[in-house]
């Protein structure tokens, strides 16, 4: 079939790959949503609760990831589609609002939400590519496996307390692994994990903005405590310390990624499997980083005082957390594992028995320095050139 006889409402090869302003709003939305998950965390950093953010998370990265897959696939610049990336947002909106008291009262909210965001995709995309059923098979598979899991969803609405959180993590499991999967659907097969159907430079330029829409959250965090009433030394410093991870995340991001989405490696994200792989490895980074802001919220409450071990564990977990993330893209995109890195997860789990030791200040401190001496070994081993440096002729 030529690109004429393509449904309209396809993004044709050789269009523009940039991600258009409307994209760039979208995210802006996952700002929010961060932060309650960041500030939902740290105001019970218990494992329970850990668990209860996770869920939400997963279900917000997942609406993320079909709307960046959605205006990968599909026309951006297209009025179905902006109204549609529009009416997902607004349901993001109602479920950032939600996130306190998801588990709680508000867990119908929560799920009526997230419905209405897939239901609203469904109704646009299974009719406006009716006239091609290979393409449009692509879209009902997502939609038959939405219906799979609308009972867990459902039922966890229902139930209280663990068994919502089992229903929940069940559900939100199955939605993220059956895109692994290609979405097995009876009659209809799976889409091919081998096929070519995404756009490398865009979806890259996608997973790029919501890593910086995560940082731009760790950032706020950092100046809300600053602009706090009665800001001491203390408090400064506390702020100060959180800036400087926020860059530290930044520069270890960013050094890598250029390296490894070079303009003739970014074709390796094209196919279904390194695409879906590429945005399950954005979702360790991006949750990692939602933990860091998490911890900087705990240690602003309390910054010399002491610290206890789920404090411990987020403090030091959020930047393995964010480590690993980049571990696993390392791996999807080259078939190893990036040495410095991993040593430097090793090292934040190894020091951890001894931070009992330090306030939670200096915890801060001491994750800091692992990262730093992680991207300083880095610069060495692979040259003196930070992100955005000009590249040799």
């Amino acid at each position: 079939m030529t690109t004429s006889e393509l449904p309209r409402i396809l993004r044709r090869r050789g269009e523009p790959e940039y991600p258009t302003f409307l994209e760039l709003f979208f995210d802006l939305v996952y700002v929010f949503m961060l932060s309650r998950l960041s500030q939902g965390l740290a105001a019970d950093p218990s494992l329970r609760n850990a668990a209860q953010m996770a869920v939400l998370l997963l279900a917000a990265w997942w609406v993320w990831v079909l709307t960046a897959w959605l205006t990968d696939l599909f026309n951006p610049r297209l009025p179905v589609i902006q109204a549609l990336v529009l009416v997902v947002m607004f349901g993001t909106l109602v479920m950032a609002v939600t996130v306190p008291r998801a588990f709680g009262e508000l867990g119908f909210v929560f799920v009526a939400a997230y419905f209405g965001i897939h239901l609203a995709r469904g109704a646009v995309l299974i009719p406006g590519t009716r006239v091609h059923r290979a393409i449009q098979a692509r879209s009902v598979r997502v939609f038959f496996w939405f219906v799979v899991t609308a009972g867990l969803w459902v039922g966890g609405v229902f139930a209280e307390g663990t068994a919502r959180l089992v229903l929940w993590a069940a559900a939100v499991a199955v939605d993220l692994g059956s895109a692994r999967f290609g979405w097995p659907t009876p009659r209809l097969g799976r889409t091919e994990l081998a096929s070519q159907i995404f756009t490398g430079n865009h979806l890259a330029e996608r997973h790029r903005e919501i890593f910086l829409i995560a940082l731009g959250e760790l950032i706020l965090t950092a100046g809300t405590g600053l602009a706090l009433p009665r800001t001491g030394e203390i408090r400064l410093a506390v702020c100060a310390v959180a800036f400087g991870n926020a860059v530290l995340l930044f520069l270890l991001y960013f050094h890598r990624i250029e390296q490894l989405l070079s303009p003739g490696n970014v074709s390796s994200v094209e196919r279904v499997r390194p695409g879906t792989s590429t945005s399950y490895t954005h979702l360790v980074m991006v949750a990692g980083t939602v933990v860091v802001s998490a911890g900087t919220n705990l240690v602003l409450g309390s910054p010399l005082g002491p610290a206890p071990v789920a404090w411990i564990v987020t403090l030091l977990g959020g930047p393995a957390l964010f480590l690993l993330g980049t571990c696993l893209f390392d791996y999807v995109v080259t078939g190893r594992i990036f040495r410095p890195r991993l040593v430097a997860i090793l090292t934040l789990v190894a020091i951890g028995p001894a931070m009992p030791l330090l306030p939670p200040l200096g915890i801060m401190v001491v994750a800091n320095l692992v990262l730093l001496v992680t991207l300083l070994a880095e610069l060495t081993v692979l040259g003196h050139r930070l992100p955005g440096s000009p590249r040799p002729a």
